[in-house]
Formats: structure tokens, sequence, C-alpha cells
């Protein structure tokens, strides 16, 4: 910024100085010639004056020449900072990109994917996991009444096999008793 201001005030000043040659080149050129002496068509101009518009002339040439290598080298510097200021743009708008890319993306299983993809894939495991869940449960609440109805059932043969047991125990003792009875019976004298 210091720089742009430095060339402006440089420039400035060179043109106005310029400006103010020029004006008095052209007030010496108007006085050299009207203020001659003429002879039949032609002019007759005195060395003295002519001498010093000559040294005007050429220094006024060489202060513009000053001026416009000086201007050149600042143009110069100045294409070469836009250079250098372009190549920082590139690779600040590259790193932007690779942000913005990194921003949007999330690594999964070591592939890097989109946001998007991310939750698609996370609510598809969801739903795979709630669905699995679903299904298990209704398995498990299915074996869970089978498993109860079977308790039930065995509860009731083994009531059943109870009261059986208890029935041929009866009968075995009644049938042993008759046995002891008869063996009795037949024991005794006759």
């Amino acid at each position: 910024m210091k720089n742009i201001k430095f060339c402006f005030i440089f420039l400035l000043t060179g043109t106005l100085s310029i400006i103010a040659q020029d004006n008095t080149i052209k007030d010496q050129f108007v006085d050299v010639i009207d203020k001659s002496n003429s002879y039949e068509e032609y002019k007759v101009i005195k060395r003295v004056k002519l001498a010093a518009l000559r040294k005007n002339i050429l220094d006024t040439v060489a202060l513009l020449k000053q001026n416009i290598e000086t201007t050149t080298t600042q143009i110069e510097l100045q294409k070469n900072n836009i250079a250098s200021l372009n190549q920082e743009l590139k690779v600040t708008q590259e790193n932007l990109t690779l942000s913005k890319e990194k921003e949007n993306s999330i690594e999964l299983f070591g592939f890097t994917t989109t946001k998007s993809t991310y939750n698609t894939i996370m609510w598809f495991i969801i739903g795979f996991l709630l669905v699995a869940l679903g299904y298990l449960f209704l398995k498990y609440k299915n074996s869970y009444s089978v498993t109860k109805a079977s308790e039930i059932k065995l509860l009731e043969i083994e009531e059943e096999f109870e009261t059986h047991r208890q029935k041929n125990l009866e009968s075995e003792q009644l049938l042993r008793r008759k046995l002891q009875d008869e063996i009795n019976i037949s024991k005794k004298p006759k």
C-alpha cells in the first residue's frame, strides 16, 4: 500500500514538473519565434535563446526518460508482486478446496467418504441392527413361550407321573400284601 502511495505521489510530481517544463518550453518556443527578427521570409533567432531552448528540451527529455525508466521498474516490480500474489492465491484456493473436501468427508473403515454417504451407511447399519434386534426379540419371545409351555407340560407330566407312581406303589403294596397273605396262608399248617 505504501508503494502504491509513493508511486502515485512520485508520478504526480513528475507529471506536474513535466507539464511545468512543457509549458516553459512552449513559452520559450513562442518567445524565441515571436521575438526573433525576420529577414525576408526567414526568422533570425539568437544563438543564446536557441541554446537555452535546446538545453531545456534536452533536460526535459532526460527527465522524461528517467521517469519512464522509474515507472517501468515499478511496473515490473508490481507485475512480479501480482504474479507472486496470484501464485499465493492459487495455493490458498487449493488449500481451501482440500479443507472443504476434508470438512465434507469422514474416514470410515479406512476409506474417505462424504458425509451423506457416511450418514446413509450409518442409518443402514442402525436399521439393520434394529431389524436384527426385532427378529431376535421375536425369536426369544417365541422360544420363551415354547419354553413356558414345555415347562407347564412338564409339570403336568410330572404330576401325572407322580399320580401314576403313587397308584403303582399302592397297587404294588396291595399286591405284596395279597402275596404275603397267600404266602402266610400257604405256610399255615393245615
